[in-house]
């Protein structure tokens, strides 16, 4: 995947209507003069989208060239990248081929992992794996797709539910998080291996918590609420720009415990904690929802949202949108910039135009997964991202003492 196509994101560009062009123009300026002048750049993402369009693995390779500096997601994310990122399913009838009907999902169905000899191989040394059961699926009539790595799949889910636990030992007894010792044994294409390696901040949000099973619990039990708050928190102080993308629960970045501006940090800084404020950032936030147009220009206008809250109101009564919670402090902030675009086209413009200005080579770039170069970079994520590596977890976390100290001073 370091043969781009060009042609393709000038095209995606040129589709883009005038307003688009000109906040993702000045997002790239602003981007390269943050960098160029030593500032951090922050990226707040959900899973959905920014794993199919491999937003994810395309924010690994700005990690790994520096042009990201810390990353706040979601716990289905984690989950997904332990697993290999995407990967390739084959949909079965589960009542078909001997599997429990009671546990099984609308439509009965079951998914088996495509995987090859080498990854499985690494699965059985951890576990049982009922290699008869997938021989069933195998032969059974059915659908192959590509989906977010793990999940559902056998035997990748279970095998990231297993290892879950032993993440959150190690996490707890180390004084690191979840993501960090995770990360310590994941493919560095993902967002954790690359935080891991560059020795920065990937982590879930409270907000975020929820998803990928056994792995949102456990990252949930691996470090206090307010020590991951805290985290975050310092993370967002020291960037410059912070870039929302496809991400519903943003709460802790702009209605936060530990936020002054638009959040609700004054009771912090009041008892001595360290907190930060929002109000001369940049915050871009990549989206589809027309209502968070409709009310950042609304306050630009005449000033409606900070109105409300002056007075007490409610916000949805008084501007009369369905309001979510993330667009109050997003519009009141005067640097924040909306950009209601596909994020899958959206991310590929902004990220070979910041590294063409700072003269970085990438390695990846990722595309709209309905283009044909989308679908060949789903393969190539599916074929070359591994699955996260335990005996080198382990190893790395048992051994490597100036690493794993490192660690946990830099990360937690």
């Amino acid at each position: 995947m370091n043969r781009f196509d060009d042609n393709l994101i000038a095209s995606l560009y040129q589709h883009l209507d005038d307003r688009a062009r000109q906040r993702i123009d000045l997002v790239v300026e602003d981007m390269v003069s943050c960098k160029e002048s030593d500032g951090k750049v922050a990226v707040v993402t959900g899973s959905g989208p920014n794993l199919h369009e491999g937003v994810t693995t395309l924010i690994a390779e700005l990690i790994d060239k520096s042009i990201v500096d810390g990353v706040v997601t979601s716990s289905a994310v984690i989950a997904h990248e332990m697993a290999g990122c995407l990967d390739k399913v084959k949909r079965v009838r589960g009542d078909k081929i001997g599997v429990r009907e009671d546990i099984l999902p609308k439509g009965s169905i079951f998914e088996v992992t495509l995987m090859d000899e080498e990854a499985l191989d690494e699965i059985r040394e951890e576990m049982v794996v009922d290699v008869n059961l997938m021989k069933r699926a195998s032969d059974s009539p059915g659908d192959v797709i590509i989906k977010a790595a793990g999940n559902m799949g056998y035997p990748m889910g279970l095998r990231t539910e297993k290892i879950a636990r032993e993440v959150e030992t190690f996490a707890r007894v180390r004084g690191m998080t979840f993501e960090y010792v995770a990360g310590l044994g994941a493919d560095k294409r993902t967002m954790i291996g690359a935080g891991a390696d560059k020795n920065i901040p990937v982590i879930v949000s409270v907000p975020q918590l929820i998803g990928g099973g056994m792995v949102g619990l456990s990252l949930g039990d691996s470090i206090s609420l307010k020590r991951r708050s805290e985290i975050i928190a310092q993370m967002l102080s020291e960037a410059r720009i912070i870039i929302e993308s496809g991400v519903a629960l943003t709460q802790e970045v702009h209605d936060g415990p530990f936020e002054t501006y638009t959040g609700h940090g004054i009771w912090s800084a009041w008892e001595g904690m360290k907190t930060f404020s929002l109000e001369d950032k940049k915050l871009v936030r990549i989206d589809l929802d027309p209502n968070l147009e409709k009310v950042w220009q609304i306050e630009r206008d005449v000033g409606n949202v900070q109105q409300s809250i002056d007075r007490g109101l409610p916000k949805t009564k008084t501007l009369k949108v369905p309001f979510r919670m993330e667009m109050s402090g997003f519009a009141r902030l005067q640097g924040s910039i909306p950009i209601l675009n596909d994020l899958g086209s959206v991310w590929p413009i902004i990220a070979l135009g910041v590294s063409k200005k700072l003269g970085i080579h990438l390695d990846f770039l990722s595309y709209p997964q309905e283009t044909a170069k989308g679908k060949e970079m789903r393969e190539w994520i599916v074929r070359n991202i591994r699955i996260l590596n335990k005996n080198m977890m382990l190893r790395r976390v048992r051994g490597d003492v100036e690493l794993s100290d490192r660690g946990q001073k830099e990360i937690t």
